[in-house]
């Protein structure tokens, strides 16, 4: 049986400046704190908290960056969904030089990929209880940009 899916939401989220906590005993740890942003889908729509989200990404020896990641989304009708997900970065080191250094990157150039999750009570959304989700992404102007899809 082969995987199918179908698109849930294009997430973007605007970032803070990041936080560099330098070499931890877990690896090399910066945050990313989360400043807003949207989501947008045929059965989900609406804001990311300001309030309420951060990437804890970790630079593993192997080279590979490992994010945790936590956000409060807002539905359009008020709903409340926490949305959590880890996720895999990996490129060349010239490419991670470019995303550290915030210049523009095409996401085609490194490989961005994340498990997503929900956690709601509102009763219009608590179907995001019960799937498995996956994304792809990259880093765009002003934040990171991700097409989560809903495997069926």
């Amino acid at each position: 049986m082969s995987l199918q899916s179908r698109h849930l939401f294009t997430l973007f989220i605007s970032l803070h400046p990041t936080l560099d906590l330098g070499q931890t005993p877990a690896g090399g740890r910066r945050i990313f704190p989360v400043s807003g942003g949207h989501f947008r889908g045929e059965r989900l729509r609406g804001e990311v908290s300001p309030l309420i989200g951060s990437d804890l990404l970790l630079a593993r020896p192997d080279g590979t960056f490992q994010q945790d990641v936590r956000l409060l989304l807002i539905t359009d009708d008020g709903g409340l969904v926490l949305m959590t997900y880890r996720g895999v970065r990996h490129a060349s080191h010239e490419v991670d030089e470019r995303l550290r250094r915030n210049e523009p990157v095409d996401p085609a150039e490194y490989y961005l990929r994340t498990t997503p999750y929900f956690e709601t009570a509102a009763p219009a959304h608590e179907w995001l209880n019960r799937i498995v989700s996956v994304a792809t992404g990259g880093r765009c102007p002003g934040g990171v940009e991700y097409e989560v899809y809903e495997i069926l």
